[in-house]
């Protein structure tokens, strides 16, 4: 039997490789022929051919973003989400091998094999958010390290905080602002495509940018990153009743590239600047605010909360609603979000790294082979590195990078340790991205020490 799969996850990092490298483990493991193509961060890798496919006796798709199925209609296909890849990979090709998977249609599905696919669906609404986070991520990456280099080398100290004077460096800065400037239109542009397809994409742009310029409606403040979602939803299924139309055959070449998006863009624009646009605003203003004079107790139950929800399921979807919102708060000025949860981020798979450092004893060898690769992750601010060790003990691991993750975050709020870029780990610090970086890889090493003795502590010793 040969099979093909194809891994991606939203920010194409890890989850994208450790669901492709279980999948093959699992095929070689069970005696099936494996390719997985992956769709990570780099793009493309592992191309499936088309002669590759024409051959396969079966496709199995583990992604948390939108993946182009045209190429695979008359093949028997799965499609579950990523961490069903990492989980569950011989469970997903056993059914291949008992027969039991449906041939995916591409169109005149029944109602019954309609509901069937809706319902094999995972949070299609998160998957849809998660592609147009996917594709801003490196805009806001680019943008906010290009911001921190022109500060920290660029910037003179003044009464008003750092100024650059350097006309070189003045420069920088100016271009770092663009990545912002594309933010929430780029997020917008790709929730409505997810959505739509390519006829979302237009309109879902242009309600992003609308939605971020407040100018369009009579603010002084924009609806921010809340207001792109919003207007990537709307733009998306709009797109997509407009695409069930059904028009005569003369007018069906131009619905994709001229109605579609020309009707969309109209109702995402006027709902924005009638309706929607400074209610959303006047919110995102009031959040932006109250965040930015958070003090004492109010500054670190948040920075508890987030600190939590960064550890909880290690860049699952919990995690990755308290990345987004870190990320987004760079834009409205406030860093020191960013700065708790960049702190967070790393403690995880250090802590876990660490942990099985200290005492052997209670760690197979396996896993202390996993510990070292959690390290080297860490290192780079990658959460996931945990994983292995919250599978196999999920009672004890999870709450013990929680408590570690939460007490990092806590010590960097309150330290007003900032960070530029939508990212965490010491790498950040070692770009130059982080303010007060003394305090943050303080606020690691006691929280990697937490989780380290209290897993510790709570695990028995291997038999």
């Amino acid at each position: 039997m040969k099979l093909l799969a194809i891994t991606s996850c939203p920010n194409g990092i890890a989850h994208t490789y450790m669901a492709a490298e279980n999948l093959q483990k699992a095929a070689q493991k069970l005696g099936v022929e494996m390719k997985v193509e992956t769709q990570g961060s780099i793009g493309v890798e592992n191309e499936l051919t088309e002669q590759e496919i024409r051959e396969a006796d079966g496709i199995i798709i583990a992604a948390d973003k939108t993946v182009d199925k045209s190429r695979f209609v008359g093949k028997r296909l799965i499609e579950v989400g990523v961490q069903e890849g990492i989980r569950h990979p011989e469970k997903l090709i056993q059914q291949f091998i008992d027969g039991t998977v449906p041939v995916y249609k591409s169109n005149l599905k029944s109602v019954e094999e309609y509901k069937k696919e809706m319902k094999s669906k995972q949070n299609p609404i998160y998957r849809h958010l998660m592609n147009g986070v996917s594709y801003m991520i490196p805009f806001v990456v680019v943008g906010g390290l290009l911001i921190a280099l022109s500060l920290a080398i660029g910037g003179d100290p003044t009464g008003e905080g750092l100024q650059v004077k350097s006309e070189f460096w003045n420069a920088v800065l100016s271009v770092g602002s663009v990545g912002f400037t594309f933010m929430v239109p780029i997020l917008a542009g790709f929730i409505a495509m997810s959505i739509a397809d390519r006829p979302g994409l237009a309109p879902g742009m242009i309600g992003g940018y609308i939605a971020a310029n407040g100018s369009f409606y009579h603010s002084e403040a924009g609806a921010g990153f809340l207001g792109g979602i919003v207007a990537g939803f709307i733009a998306g299924y709009v797109a997509k009743w407009l695409k069930s139309w059904n028009v005569p055959k003369m007018i069906q070449p131009i619905m994709p590239i001229l109605v579609i998006p020309i009707l969309s863009t109209f109702v995402v624009a006027a709902l924005f600047i009638y309706v929607i646009g400074q209610p959303i605003s006047s919110m995102m203003s009031g959040l932006t605010h109250l965040l930015n004079n958070m003090q004492g107790t109010s500054s670190i139950a948040l920075a508890l909360i987030l600190g939590a929800m960064i550890a909880f399921d290690m860049g699952g979807p919990v995690n990755k609603v308290a990345f987004l919102f870190g990320a987004t708060m760079i834009g409205e000025g406030n860093v020191y979000i960013m700065g708790a949860i960049a702190a967070a981020i790393c403690i995880p798979p250090l802590g876990m790294g660490v942990a099985t450092l200290l005492n052997k004893k209670k760690y197979e060898k396996e896993e202390q082979e996993a510990g070292k690769a959690a390290l080297a992750m860490g290192l780079v601010g990658i959460t996931e590195g945990a994983i292995p060790f919250a599978a196999k003990d999920p009672l004890r691991v999870i709450p013990s990078i929680m408590v570690g993750s939460m007490v990092g975050a806590a010590i960097a709020m309150v330290s007003k340790v900032g960070d530029h870029v939508p990212h965490g780990g010491p790498v950040v610090a070692v770009l130059g991205a982080v303010d007060n970086w003394i305090m943050f890889f303080m606020a690691i090493v006691i929280g990697v020490m937490v989780t380290a003795l209290m897993v510790n502590m709570l695990k028995k010793d291997v038999q």
